[in-house]
């Protein structure tokens, strides 16, 4: 399906939350919340632009390192009592050209397919609707209380059927809405006008609020979700660049009494780049480090090396233009803030558990491992989903 037309996505991300401080920033998966929401929109063919709006300036930075426009929201409209529907009109009202649908998407409500925002906005479109949003089918035994007294509600209790011979139930699990922005402006809800229905499955229902509600969305997202957004969005890579101390090796090195300086390397590690040149991926060694080592450990793996270099992001564009790689389809492994200015010139940076804060603000994967533990190796996982 083609369609004629222009689609927006707004993800608003507040920079206060009293459950989980920072909530949407928090690493989840390997990444900050808020961008998987954006991964999940820059998946979609339909989409043309991509909005988060926030009254924090860091959930800003990380947005745009993400690939997404990014709107500065007013205090007025940003605190607790503050509705998703005043971030959204706020919103419409700065972008670059009014959309015909919006796509609104919650960064807490995250358990979305790689196909179901397109297939909600195939929907809407093809029932010609004014507004759409997502429901979880659930076949549940759910009781009302008035007052003090419990009735139950989805069954007759008198005559208790099996779960399976249940009606279903339908929960709003805030994952996808889409209206027209007329609809938003007359009614003040993202809702109204004709409303089209997307059901999504019993387990795509979260609202992370909490640490325990973080802990069991996180787990259902790494089982059925992770590998496949990062499946889609990894698919065109086509050079690997690694910077070498604190991402091959721990950051260490041993001095003998003769002066001479040795480090240590993680045969997994190894194994992995071999994996990686495989699946017909370059790679290459780009450090600052004038030790011969790191010349030394890149012949032993066969990849391209470049060390002593002080300029990486001049270096690697370059190298780039040389062989005619797109930046875009560059993932740049580093830790330290001298890898700031080519991790954040590449489109995919990586950087292990343990790199500098600001290394990680800017990362779009934070591997688990440590540098010297593993990190080619996590990252051949990342590959191979």
């Amino acid at each position: 399906m083609s369609t004629q037309y222009k689609i927006a996505a707004i993800i608003p991300a507040r920079g206060g939350s009293k459950g989980i401080p920072r909530k949407n920033i928090i690493n989840f998966a390997g990444k900050p919340l808020l961008a998987w929401s954006v991964e999940q929109a820059k998946l979609s063919k339909f989409i043309s632009d991509i909005y988060v709006t926030s009254d924090s300036k860091e959930i800003l930075e990380i947005a745009h390192n993400y690939g997404a426009k990014t709107i500065l929201r007013p205090k007025n409209i940003s605190g607790d009592t503050a509705s998703s529907e005043s971030a959204l009109l706020h919103a419409l009202r700065q972008m670059e050209e009014r959309p015909d649908y919006i796509v609104f998407l919650q960064t807490t409500a995250l358990l979305r397919k790689p196909d179901d925002i397109d297939n909600a906005i195939k929907k809407i479109i093809k029932d010609k609707s004014d507004s759409l949003l997502s429901l979880t089918e659930a076949y549940e035994f759910i009781w009302k209380k008035t007052g003090n007294k419990f009735t139950s509600l989805s069954f007759d209790s008198k005559d208790r059927k099996r779960r399976q011979d249940l009606s279903p139930v339908y929960y709003e699990n805030g994952s996808i809405y889409i209206f027209k922005p007329e609809i938003l402006e007359k009614h003040g809800n993202r809702l109204g006008g004709k409303v089209s229905i997307y059901t999504m499955k019993s387990w795509q229902r979260v609202d992370i609020d909490d640490y325990e509600t973080l802990k069991l969305a996180e787990l259902v997202f790494l089982k059925n979700l992770a590998k496949k957004v990062d499946k889609n969005i990894l698919s065109g890579i086509e050079l690997i660049v690694y910077d070498f101390d604190g991402v091959m090796t721990d950051n260490k090195v041993t001095v003998s009494q003769f002066g001479n300086e040795s480090v240590k390397v993680n045969r997994a590690d190894g194994l992995a780049v071999s994996k990686i040149k495989s699946m017909g991926i370059k790679q290459m060694i780009l450090s600052t480090e004038k030790n011969p080592v790191v010349k030394k450990r890149a012949d032993k793996l066969g990849i391209t090396c470049l060390y002593g270099k002080n300029n990486k992001k001049e270096v690697l564009k370059k190298y780039l233009d040389n062989n005619n790689i797109s930046k875009e389809k560059v993932i740049f492994v580093g830790n330290d803030i001298n890898d700031m200015e080519v991790m954040d010139y590449v489109g995919y940076p990586v950087a292990p558990n343990d790199a500098h804060e600001q290394i990680k603000k800017i990362a779009k994967i934070i591997t688990k491992s440590k540098g010297g533990d593993g990190v080619v190796r996590e990252l051949l996982d990342f590959l191979s989903k």
